[in-house]
């Protein structure tokens, strides 16, 4: 309440206590800013703290943006020359607080804001949905040949699929971003993966995060029984894709005017 001039609530204003909780904690103490009227700016050092991860958050998002903008441009262009979208959608996310201090954690290694630019290089992810295995490769190489981009990392679970039959391709990028008074250099996780391999991977997640205990042998044969169906029907579109695309090429050439 807000005590106005020549005005006297029925209780007197009280100092107000405001305490900001992020999920982040910072070795074993959880960041907190009490703010009073007698102290507005609370505790230096913790504000400091909350403004570095702030700062770090706001980084990695613009990174994602700058991926982002770099798949959507490829995206219209193959759209323009070809009359083929290789990407069908996009999605973003940043690693919560939480995330990262446990990741860190496990690893024993200091729950830092350095530490985490040090060591974790997925906070920044973006995941690609292609139509088809074939616009998986072609533009991740696309990406990856861009000369303001540096390749960290690359995993190809489609070649070589987890046990479970997860199916993916992963990229770690370096990006660089472009701030009012200095130019950093970012990781991004890229994951690009089929419509197919997508929603296998999402229902698969889904269940073993619903399940009350352990997921059963029996249920997770099944689930990778599952995957294998799925990588074949993968397999069957792309060819039926590969086939239509040839025929159009034929008639093409066939109803071009000779030079």
């Amino acid at each position: 309440m807000l005590c106005r001039a020549g005005q006297k609530p029925a209780r007197a204003c009280e100092k107000k206590k405001v305490t900001i909780v992020p999920k982040f904690a910072g070795n074993e103490q959880i960041m907190q800013i009490n703010l009073t009227e007698n102290n507005p700016m609370g505790d230096p050092a913790i504000i400091e703290k909350l403004q570095g991860f702030f700062a770090l958050q706001q980084q990695y998002g613009a990174a994602i943006k700058e991926v982002r903008t770099k798949l959507e441009v490829l995206d219209d262009e193959f759209r323009v020359k070809f009359d083929h979208n290789p990407i069908h959608h996009m999605e973003y996310r940043l690693k919560s607080p939480h995330s990262m201090v446990e990741k860190l954690r496990r690893r024993g290694l200091p729950v830092t804001i350095p530490s985490i630019r040090e060591n974790l290089h997925d906070v920044a992810g973006v995941r690609v949905i292609c139509n088809y295995i074939d616009d998986i490769y072609r533009i991740a190489d696309l990406l990856v040949k861009q000369d303001d981009i540096t390749l960290l990392c690359t995993k190809d679970y489609i070649a070589n699929p987890k046990p479970n039959g997860y199916r993916s391709l992963h990229l770690v990028i370096e990006i660089p971003i472009f701030l009012s008074e200095q130019r950093l250099l970012m990781p991004v996780e890229v994951q690009i993966r089929t419509i197919a391999m997508d929603f296998w991977a999402s229902l698969e997640h889904q269940l073993k995060y619903k399940a009350a205990t352990q997921v059963p042998d029996d249920v997770r044969e099944e689930l990778y029984q599952c995957a294998i169906a799925i990588a074949d029907i993968d397999e069957r579109m792309q060819n039926i894709c590969r086939k239509l695309r040839g025929q159009c090429e034929v008639e093409k050439d066939s109803t071009s005017p000779a030079t």
